[in-house]
């Protein structure tokens, strides 16, 4: 044995990361998969890969509070010229930061978002602080366990770390619209001692992760709760795709919720007791049948014509781009409103900002414009108003006409959840499922962009990235048209979900 007293890797044992280090935090299941079968995790949804694409950007921002610094630009893919390059920097004394550092040691290697040389004695080894650079605006305990895995593989390799940090995004911040002030915008957060104390725990650890990637099968994990915690496993479906269509973990509500039925032996939603408690939502899943509600015909009928169906689109950029907005602040710069004068008669209006200005008083000067003064405004969820909300902040010589628009609204969203279900929902209320079951007809599947974090990521790339107006046209045109199926879909619930009133 090694003077650890830990079996030593075989030279032929797969590399770990720090990536894989998390995910066999999570599971064992899981760090066996990333290393042995990558292709069957699902890729990740619009809204994740949007997160990841700002992640990278607020990434590249971060560096610029370390002039100087030097990038190690090799890929993963060439780990021994990055092993290399980072050596040969890490050596020059004249370098003040490494940007993507690569170090190896005890089989796991790591890229350092940034390695900053600070003050050491004459004579003495140079001492680093490391930092973690994070798109979020606040420390979680997954990002201390993501220093700790990086502080033990740089000290293995040789490296004094004199500090372990998490820069993140101040939340607090505000862009006043002439240039970024980095140090305002970053918060640099000291969090060496907790991270010390979770190293200490890293090698016991990391150990039990290293045998489960030599075994020749994954471990027979079942997934649970477990699997959305801290993040949601890209392995869920491939995990699951031969549990049954009524399966325990289909039924929604809270992980331990379901974890405590499972702990009892129950494996379907057809299972579950007579005298378990359940949700007014839980219980109609177990029904699994139709259910009207009395009251949907008189609850509808309380409408006011014309009808405007009002939807917005937004972006949250994690780097403020227009004045007077914080990290992550929800911008609109787009809206949809098709307007039913009287049942089965109706007109279409549409908003998009294609400038790379602030899109904030056009938009609400437009929309001004088209909601009038009369009518329900029909929306589906409380967004739409807290979206008019700010920008009746924002805009003190429009408020009162705002606050009149939200008098108006008529949220369709518990109109259903109290009035409404049908089998086909699968316990999810978002406006997709309950259009698939109300009104088949009509769905998204024909649309280049078919929910919002895509059209986000897209109207960020039309504004600030695509300089070919050509491809600026196409998704200026797919913009338009899935914001238009949104206020389309209330329309065709309000008149599907009448006709089964009155049937």
């Amino acid at each position: 044995m090694s003077d650890s007293g830990r079996l030593p890797i075989p030279i032929t044992a797969p590399r770990l990361s720090k990536s894989k280090f998390l995910a066999g935090l999570q599971c064992h299941k899981r760090v066996y998969l990333d290393v042995h079968h990558p292709d069957w995790a699902s890729p990740p949804d619009p809204s994740t890969q949007a997160m990841l694409d700002m992640g990278t950007e607020i990434g590249e921002r971060a560096r610029s509070r370390f002039p100087g610094g030097v990038l190690i630009g090799e890929s993963y893919r060439q780990r021994e010229a990055a092993l290399a390059h980072t050596a040969s920097v890490i050596a020059d004394v004249a370098v003040p930061a490494v940007f993507e550092g690569a170090f190896l040691y005890d089989g796991v290697l790591v890229r350092v978002d940034i390695l900053e040389r600070i003050g050491s004695g004459p004579g003495e080894p140079p001492a680093w602080r490391l930092i973690e650079v994070k798109s979020s605006s606040r420390v979680k305990n997954v990002h201390l366990d993501d220093l700790a895995i990086q502080r033990y593989v740089l000290q293995g390799a040789g490296l004094q770390i004199a500090a372990a940090c998490l820069m993140h995004l101040n939340a607090q911040y505000v862009f006043r619209g002439d240039r970024l002030d980095l140090d305002a915008l970053f918060t640099v957060q000291d969090v060496s001692e907790l991270v010390a104390a979770r190293g200490l725990d890293v090698p016991n650890r990391l150990a039990p992760m290293q045998q489960v990637v030599l075994q020749q099968e994954p471990p027979p994990v079942e997934p649970d709760d477990h699997c959305h915690t801290p993040y949601e496993c890209p392995y869920w479906a491939h995990c699951t795709k031969d549990k049954p269509a009524r399966w325990i973990y289909h039924l929604p509500g809270s992980a331990k919720h379901l974890s405590e039925l499972v702990r009892q032996g129950v494996t379907t939603i057809d299972d579950i007791p007579n005298g378990v408690g359940l949700s007014t939502v839980q219980r109609r899943v177990k029904d699994d049948a139709e259910w009207i509600s009395p009251k949907l015909r008189e609850v509808l009928a309380s409408v006011q014509y014309p009808v405007h169906h009002l939807d917005f689109e937004t972006i949250m950029p994690g780097i403020p781009c227009y004045p007077d907005t914080r990290p992550y602040e929800s911008i609109p710069v787009q809206w949809s409103i098709h307007i039913e004068d009287e049942p089965g008669r109706w007109r279409h209006e549409e908003y998009l900002h294609a400038e790379a200005n602030d899109p904030r008083e056009a938009l609400v000067v437009r929309l001004l414009e088209v909601l009038g003064t009369d009518g329900s405004i029909c929306v589906y969820s409380s967004y739409e108003q807290s979206i008019l909300e700010r920008l009746a902040e924002r805009y003190p010589s429009m408020r009162s006409d705002l606050k009149r628009v939200i008098r108006r609204l008529w949220d369709l969203f518990p109109v259903i959840r109290d009035h409404y279900y049908h089998p086909a929902f699968g316990g999810s209320y978002s406006i997709k499922a309950v259009l698939a079951a109300v009104v088949p007809s009509l769905d998204y599947s024909d649309l280049t962009i078919q929910e919002g974090g895509s059209a986000a990521q897209e109207y960020y790339r039309m504004v600030f990235k695509e300089t070919d107006w050509v491809e600026r046209a196409s998704i200026r045109q797919a913009l338009l048209e899935y914001c238009q199926r949104d206020t389309l879909a209330m329309m065709a619930l309000r008149r599907g979900l009448r006709e089964k009133a009155e049937g």
